[in-house]
């Protein structure tokens, strides 16, 4: 997925020992995971201040006999909740926007250079969006630029990760590999909340400082030791045994899918050109990209929905009649995050076990409706009530979400009907999760207005997005039920005939 000559890290010919054969392929493929979590848990942490500094920016709140919130123009008018909600649009959208072309752009350029312009540039939008508190801005025009930059800076950072991480690991046990690997983006969360939270006190705009500072730390560290492919320090991806027994065995059994890429792993076709990039529609077109596509659309809708206003949400609803401070609604918001971890690797375990993405998305969607109205009924009655449903609306929202925006995406980037084009990852990468990305921008938009009559409204919005981002997949798990319901007679036909 890089570019023809990629430039090797710096960090490479200052510790010389850190090359081949002095560290292992193992090695290796650790010290990339390291990397990727701690770059997008950078960028997801750059992104949570501005959920955490909501009720500060937002309409008057009277919370007892003594004490208002004056909130800052132009967000504590009347119409406050609206202006916060178009925020989030104007990110969301540039995100969403971008967020296609630059897996375009990714799979013909050096990856590591790539991602780190993406995440100076999101720390140093970030840090200017903090500037408004010290130089006393209050036009709507100057911050709604600023997200619209940042967001296209942000956009960088999905492609790029999971392409290097697809060029790394093959396709055994992706779904657990990815699933621990995708709680960056909580961790991120969580990282994102605690530190702007903690600093809210000293002013907003130390919220939106310290995190932009982070992801230019953290991009400092890509730029000098991530390494883009095996290839660059002279590894090669082979097959392994057991990789070689599941292709004879597929292929002899007629078992495969329209959409299954299971025994193509991450394995070249010498015979193919497997650097061409794959084109733009031609990668709409591939088995299972749409459903997926958008089944993400409306699961990034309800999560990113929570991850821009729930800490909003806990602020203003009284938890057992007594309203919550700000920093102490931003900091409990990270349980749901919490949760997400739990979700994410437990959704990347269950699809590895049972080998079906579509049938454990279903079913962490659907189980995530009653959670949803649950947390809504019974979250205000008491704190443990608050963050047990809390946690477990955290861990079935968020599991569906990042298996798809990980395994599912690595699964129909390297499928075989592309013969091995690993550089079609980032692509398909980019269509899933860019395609979401404008569900999470529509999401915290509609939110915003839907909020004014009333929060009941909000969760009923997040309920119908999930019952339709279960539609989506319906088809695919019937297939694969089908398959395993298949496998199951033959396995059985197979012990009673021996």
């Amino acid at each position: 997925m890089q570019s023809k000559t990629p430039s090797l890290a710096p960090g490479f010919t200052l510790f010389p020992t850190l090359k081949p054969p002095h560290q292992t392929l193992f090695f290796h493929q650790i010290l990339v995971l390291i990397l990727t979590f701690l770059a997008y848990a950078s960028f997801h942490a750059s992104r949570k201040p501005p959920s955490i500094v909501k009720s500060v920016l937002a309409p008057t709140v009277q919370t007892n006999s003594t004490s208002t919130d004056t909130g800052w123009a132009p967000f504590n008018g009347p119409e406050g909740t609206h202006r916060l909600g178009e925020l989030d649009l104007s990110f969301l959208t540039s995100y969403a926007i971008g967020m296609y072309f630059a897996g375009h752009v990714g799979d013909r350029v050096d990856l590591r250079l790539f991602l780190v312009f993406g995440m100076m540039g999101s720390g140093l939008l970030t840090i200017i969006f903090g500037f408004g508190y010290w130089f006393d801005v209050h036009v709507f025009g100057y911050f709604i630029g600023v997200q619209i930059v940042c967001g296209v800076f942000q956009s960088i950072g999905w492609p790029c990760v999971v392409a290097v991480v697809g060029n790394w690991f093959g396709k055994e046990k992706r779904g657990l590999i990815m699933g621990v690997w995708t709680s960056h983006t909580s961790v991120g969360n969580i990282i994102g909340s605690v530190v702007a939270s903690g600093v809210l006190e000293f002013g907003w705009g130390w919220s939106f400082l310290l995190p932009g500072l982070l992801v230019i730390v953290v991009g400092v560290l890509i730029f000098c030791f991530l390494v883009v492919s095996p290839d660059d320090l002279g590894f090669e991806m082979v097959a392994t045994e057991k990789e070689i027994e599941m292709n004879v065995e597929g292929e002899s059994s007629g078992t495969l899918e329209k959409m299954e890429s299971d025994e193509a792993g991450l394995l070249e076709n010498k015979d193919s050109d497997s650097t061409a990039a794959i084109g733009f529609l031609e990668a709409w077109k591939l088995p299972g990209v749409a459903p997926f596509a958008f089944c993400l659309f409306f699961s990034k809708l309800v999560a990113y929905t929570f991850l821009y206003w729930l800490p909003f949400y806990i602020r203003h609803t009284a938890v057992a009649g007594v309203h919550l401070s700000h920093k102490t609604a931003g900091i409990l918001s990270t349980i749901f995050d919490i949760g997400g971890i739990f979700g994410g690797v437990l959704a990347g375990f269950i699809s590895d076990i049972i080998d079906a993405r579509a049938v454990t998305s279903v079913t962490f969607l659907l189980l995530s409706i009653p959670s949803l109205i649950l947390y809504r009924i019974y979250g205000s009655v008491s704190m443990v009530t608050n963050l047990s449903l809390m946690f477990i609306s955290g861990l079935l929202v968020n599991g569906p979400y990042s298996l798809i925006t990980t395994a599912v995406a690595a699964d129909l980037g390297t499928q075989d009907l592309i013969k091995g084009n690993s550089r079609a990852l980032a692509t398909v990468t980019a269509i899933i999760d860019g395609t979401g990305s404008v569900g999470a921008a529509l999401g915290p938009l509609l939110a915003g207005y839907i909020s004014t009559r009333g929060w009941n409204s909000v969760f009923f919005m997040l309920i119908f997005a999930i019952f339709l981002a279960s539609l989506f997949l319906i088809r695919l798990a019937k297939t694969e039920i089908g398959r395993m319901v298949n496998e199951g007679i033959r396995f059985q036909s197979s012990v009673t005939a021996s």
